[in-house]
């Protein structure tokens, strides 16, 4: 017995943004429709088409980026209601789902009977639109389930193939159904159109002509498929909640009541060998309100990090010690990545400095909060001064938020990045410089890039006497957001002085300042 239920990208998009059934929804990855909804493709919208060519044709159309997770996550309670009632469910993607259909056959009856136990079972949980294919082996069951949209009744979301008629149900299917485009092109090319003719071939010639993969699609095509539904087994229970009432409103409190809890969700993960490196909190107030953030653990999660993660988000809301504008009735963690506990455990004598560091600035982050103790990263962007970010001891360095910077990616292109060597010295703040000619006018760059005359001197700040300059290279132009009016125009400038030191300089508004030194 296979379960598809169509379209689940959508599905899965508008539950989780909360969105009308009827709502022109696309999917897009990499500037192209991955998935539509029936609403978009009534006004033409199709997989494959560009998003301002969808965008014209359709124009409420509704756009979100495709996020697989977010198939994934929202089809387990789908997997986890059927495991309820029929065991021995696998996954074959989110969205399409194998189950073993004799035994629940026995159980409830008949096949039919436990199609409907299925249907009713995810109706429960939200879920109607399901459509169930029985038959010999997986790739005829799936066949089956999809065989359903051509049905003239839509109540009846069910086919059955009787034992041993795959074959003549795959017969006048084409060969595209198969997934593999080069095969199906060779065998149109021999004049086989369908998986009935291709099924017609001895097994043996389609083994010698077309190898492993071509045995495998003709055993699918003369419906004896090779696999095997294989039952996965259901994760264990990881996340914990905490419900109270009544609703605490003080953050020390909520810190005493939960340490029980966070001792419980630790022990449980290691009891199935597990360490959590990232954690997901949810804190739901009496007022409906939700704070949710993810967090992250240089090392792993103990019951007090966990204590401190929560307090520090609810102290991150602008709240109090003494007081909350809402109390707080459930607190929900959820362990986001958990890793092996062998690959952290302690080494025979400890792990030496870095376990001292990790506890040291753990317990001044316990004490003084969450931002107290920053750590220094490499982040993406042109100036230096951008490239280096004080992040939190712990957070992500990527796709998260420091304290007061965004972080952005390193490795993305940034066209006018200085190339490397990097300065050893990067000024926290751009020093004021001057740099003049041989007659002592300013040096300046002209619209065109050109120089007004070649560099002489400069000073370093307004104490700084004049220094010679030995040799120059430059300017370097950095046009960064030139669509926009608050968009910056620099020309960057390298200069070593008659002692060998090298600065590196910065022209803006026909101001020089000093970047970095090279030591």
């Amino acid at each position: 017995m296979v379960l598809w239920c169509p379209d689940w990208p959508i599905t899965a998009a508008l539950r989780e943004h909360a969105l009308p059934a009827e709502t022109p929804l696309v999917l897009v990855d990499r500037g192209e429709v991955f998935a539509c909804s029936p609403a978009a493709r009534e006004d033409g919208v199709k997989r494959g088409l560009r998003i301002r060519e969808a965008q014209a044709r359709c124009t409420g159309l509704v756009a979100l980026p495709y996020d697989p997770s977010l198939d994934e996550r929202t089809f387990e309670p789908v997997t986890a209601a059927v495991e309820t009632i029929l065991p021995g469910v696998q996954v074959l993607r989110p969205g399409l789902c194998a189950i073993r259909v004799k035994g629940p056959a026995r159980y409830y009856g008949s096949e039919p009977d436990a199609a409907d136990v299925v249907r009713q079972a995810l109706a429960a949980i939200g879920l109607t639109d399901v459509r169930i294919g029985i038959a010999d082996g997986p790739f005829a069951a799936e066949q089956a389930a999809r065989a359903t949209d051509r049905l003239d009744d839509d109540v009846d979301q069910l086919v059955v193939i009787p034992p041993g008629g795959s074959p003549w149900f795959l017969g006048s299917y084409p060969l595209e159904v198969l997934e593999q485009p080069r095969l199906a092109v060779l065998l149109k090319r021999l004049g086989i159109r369908s998986l009935g003719d291709f099924a017609a071939l001895k097994a043996s010639d389609v083994r010698n002509r077309f190898g492993i993969e071509g045995a495998i699609a003709h055993r699918q095509a003369s419906g004896l498929d090779h696999r095997s539904v294989v039952a996965r087994t259901p994760p264990p229970h990881l996340d914990t909640i905490a419900e109270f009432e009544p609703p605490l409103v003080r953050i020390d409190q909520l810190a005493f009541a939960l340490r029980t809890r966070a001792g419980e969700f630790v022990d449980t993960l290691r009891e199935a060998g597990l360490v959590c490196t990232a954690l997901q909190v949810s804190l739901h107030t009496e007022a409906g309100e939700t704070s949710e953030r993810r967090w992250q653990h240089p090392r792993w999660f103990d019951a007090d990090d966990v204590v401190d993660r929560v307090r520090w988000q609810l102290q991150g809301t602008n709240a109090s010690d003494h007081g909350l504008t809402s109390g707080i009735t459930r607190v929900h963690l959820v362990p986001d990545i958990v890793e092996d506990l062998g690959d952290h455990a302690d080494g025979l004598w400890g792990t030496g400095p870095d376990e001292g560091i990790h506890h040291g600035l753990a317990r001044v982050q316990s004490m003084l909060g969450h931002g107290a103790v920053l750590t220094a990263i490499i982040a993406g962007g042109r100036l230096l001064a951008d490239r280096r970010v004080y992040i939190p001891w712990g957070d992500a360095p990527v796709g998260q938020q420091s304290a007061k910077v965004p972080v952005k990616d390193r490795n993305q292109p940034w066209p006018g990045r200085l190339p490397g060597p990097a300065p050893a010295t990067v000024f926290a703040e751009p020093v004021p410089a001057a740099v003049v000619d041989a007659h002592g006018n300013p040096v300046d760059v002209d619209p065109r890039g050109l120089l007004s005359a070649d560099p002489a001197f400069f000073s370093a700040g307004p104490d700084d006497g004049h220094r010679p300059v030995h040799s120059w290279a430059g300017p370097w132009p950095i046009n960064e957001r030139w669509w926009d009016p608050k968009g910056r125009v620099l020309n960057r400038f390298q200069l070593v002085d008659h002692s060998g030191s090298a600065w590196l300089l910065l022209l803006e508004d026909h101001a020089w300042w000093l970047e970095a030194g090279y030591d």
